[in-house]
C-alpha cells in the first residue's frame, strides 16, 4: 500500500501519488515542515511510490537499500582529521537512526553520531558527491531520488553549486530538499523548486499512532492533545510517561503529608519515612521524581490562574482533585518551590544524601504550601 509509512495526512499523500500516477513529478521539490509532522517519512515514502510506479520491480523496495534512493544529511567533522566528511562517512549511523523511526529530529541525529556541541552541516564536498550521484543512471530503469534532509543546512559554497543541478537535473531524476524552515534556503533554490508544505498531524492521526505503541487509550488521548501536531514530541511523551508511571501516588501521598503537617505533627514522621523509601529507589529515580513534580506544581499554578487548556496532567487517583490542590499553588509560593526542587537535583546529582536531601525539602515543603502573600 502507497505511503503505508506515513501517519496521517491523507490529503497530501492523495496529492502526491496523484501527481506521480499522472506523470506529472517535480524534477525538484521543497518538503516544508517540523521533522515531527512527517517530512522525512513523506518523502520515504514518497520516493518508494515513485520508483515503484516507474521502475521494474519484482520485490518490496527498501529505502534504506535501494540504488536509486539516495539520502544526504548534516554530517560534523570528526576528530582531528583535516579532511571534510559526507554523508557516506556516517551512513551506517543514518541506517540505525532511520530503522528507528522517520520522525525524530536533528538534536537527535546529533545525538546518533555523538556530536557534542558541534553543529553539523551539508558542505562543498557534499555537493560534489550530490553531483556525482545525479550523473548515475538509474539501477532500475525508472527515477532516482536524492533526498536532502534539513536542506538549510548547506553552507552557501555546497548551495551555489548545486544550483545549477537543481534546476536542470538529469532526466528521471527527482530531488527532494526537506527542511524546517524555508527561509534557510536560498532564495534562487527556493525558486526553482515546488513547495510541498508538510501540516501538523491531526490529534486522532497522533492517537491512533500511540495506541499501536501500545499505550492505553486514556494515555494516548492525552498525550495526542498535548503534541501540538508533533509525533516526535509525542513519543518522547510517551517514553516519559512511562519512566514516571508510579510517580504519582508518590507524589499525592508527600503533598498531602507535607499540606498536613502544620496540625498533625505525625506527618513530620510520615514524610521522613516517605523520604527514606523513596532514597532507596536509586539516584536517577529520584531526579526523575523531582522532575515529576517540578512539572505537577507547574501544571497546577497554570490551572490556578485559569490557564485549563495548557494542562496536560490527568490524575489517575479519583480521591485528589488536582483543582482543590492548585488553589494552594501561586505565584507567592511557585517559585520558591521550583528552587527548592532544582536545589534538591543539585545536591543528588553530585552524590548527596538522597535521605538526608528529600528530608529536608519535605519540611521546606510543609511551609511553602502554605505560604501567604504579605
Amino acid at each position: 500500500m502507497a505511503f503505508e509509512n506515513t501517519i496521517g495526512q491523507d490529503n497530501l499523500k492523495a496529492s502526491l501519488i496523484q501527481n506521480i500516477e499522472s506523470g506529472r513529478t517535480a524534477h525538484a521539490q521543497v518538503f516544508v515542515g517540523k521533522d515531527g509532522f512527517g517530512s522525512l517519512a513523506v518523502a520515504i515514502d514518497y520516493a518508494q511510490h515513485l520508483l515503484g510506479f516507474t521502475g521494474n520491480f519484482q520485490k518490496t523496495i527498501n529505502p534504506l537499500h535501494h540504488p536509486d534512493i539516495h539520502f544526504f544529511y548534516p554530517v560534523i567533522k570528526n576528530g582531528a582529521s583535516a579532511s571534510q566528511r559526507t554523508s557516506k562517512d556516517y551512513l551506517s549511523e543514518w541506517r540505525t537512526f532511520i530503522g528507528a523511526g522517520r520522525y525524530a529530529g536533528l538534536s537527535d541525529w546529533y545525538t546518533q553520531i555523538d556530536a557534542g556541541n558541534k553543529q553539523g552541516v551539508i558542505n562543498v564536498e557534499e555537493a560534489q558527491e550530490i553531483i556525482k550521484t545525479l550523473s548515475l543512471k538509474s539501477y532500475s530503469g525508472g527515477y532516482k531520488v536524492l533526498i536532502v534532509w534539513h536542506a538549510e543546512k548547506m553552507n552557501l559554497a555546497c548551495s551555489n553549486k548545486l544550483l545549477k543541478w537543481i534546476e536542470e537535473p538529469n532526466k528521471n531524476t527527482a530531488i527532494i530538499l526537506i527542511t524546517e524552515q524555508a527561509d534557510g534556503l536560498l532564495k534562487t533554490i527556493q525558486s526553482r523548486c515546488q513547495t510541498v508544505n508538510i501540516p501538523a498531524l491531526k490529534a486522532q492521526e497522533i492517537f491512533k499512532a500511540l495506541l499501536k505503541k501500545g499505550a492505553d487509550s486514556m494515555t494516548a488521548e492525552r498525550i495526542s492533545q498535548s503534541a501540538a501536531g508533533n509525533y516526535d514530541n509525542a513519543l518522547k511523551l510517551f517514553e516519559e510517561d512511562k519512566k514516571t508511571a508510579g510517580y504519582e501516588p508518590l507524589f499525592i501521598e508527600w503533598v498531602r503529608s507535607a499540606f498536613k503537617a502544620k496540625s498533625d505533627k505525625k506527618s513530620i514522621n510520615r514524610l521522613m519515612a516517605w523520604s527514606e523509601r523513596v532514597s532507596k529507589l536509586g539516584r536517577e529515580k529520584e531526579k526523575q521524581f523531582l522532575y515529576y513534580s517540578l512539572d505537577f506544581f507547574r501544571q497546577a499554578m497554570l490551572l490556578n490562574y485559569g490557564l485549563k487548556k495548557m494542562v496536560h496532567l490527568k490524575i489517575q487517583d479519583a480521591s485528589f482533585s488536582l483543582e482543590k490542590f492548585a488553589f494552594f499553588i501561586d505565584g507567592i509560593n511557585i517559585e520558591s518551590i521550583d528552587k527548592e526542587i532544582k536545589s534538591a537535583i543539585y545536591h543528588i546529582e553530585r552524590n548527596g544524601n538522597g535521605k538526608i536531601i528529600l528530608t529536608d525539602l519535605s519540611i521546606k515543603l510543609t511551609r511553602l504550601l502554605h505560604k501567604k502573600k504579605k
